[in-house]
């Protein structure tokens, strides 16, 4: 599989900060740093700065997901996870970080907080009809295919 090509442009805020990058050959996220500096308190949440925007081919998205071990280790993980970076959006990519956890965490400029993963698009169409076709499961919610 080939790589996309994402073009980045760094804000005021990011210089002197790293491009995102695979930590080793076969991640399948890059890991973003922060551009800021701040204190998460247990049960608080913030969009953290990563100072840069991107420009995503169309036909793809880019999701921001958790650090593993910044969620085992501290409780600390992104809202809105896998959150989308659409193609058309040109603003900052920010990272909401929210501390589950018990004890107030320490978010230090250029520390590693998230990682982005692109991804394909396919998009969908909806076609209104009066009746679905039948399946096994049916109209079994959460948990019934479980049982």
């Amino acid at each position: 599989m080939h790589p996309i090509k994402i073009e980045y442009q760094r804000l005021p805020h990011g210089e002197g900060l790293p491009l995102p990058a695979y930590a080793s050959e076969h991640a399948a996220g890059l890991d973003v740093v922060a551009a800021e500096s701040l204190t998460l308190a247990p049960g608080e949440r913030h969009a953290v700065a990563t100072g840069f925007a991107i420009a995503i081919p169309n036909g793809y998205e880019v999701q921001v997901r958790p650090r593993s071990g910044l969620a085992l280790r501290h409780g600390i993980t992104c809202l809105n996870t896998p959150g989308t970076i659409d193609s058309d959006y040109r603003g900052e990519v920010k990272v909401i970080l929210a501390n589950l956890g018990a004890e107030p965490f320490e978010v230090v400029r250029g520390e590693r907080i998230a990682q982005l993963v692109p991804a394909p698009v396919q998009r969908a169409l909806f076609t209104e009809v009066g009746v679905l076709g039948e399946t096994r499961r049916g109209s079994g919610g959460f948990g019934s295919t479980g049982r």
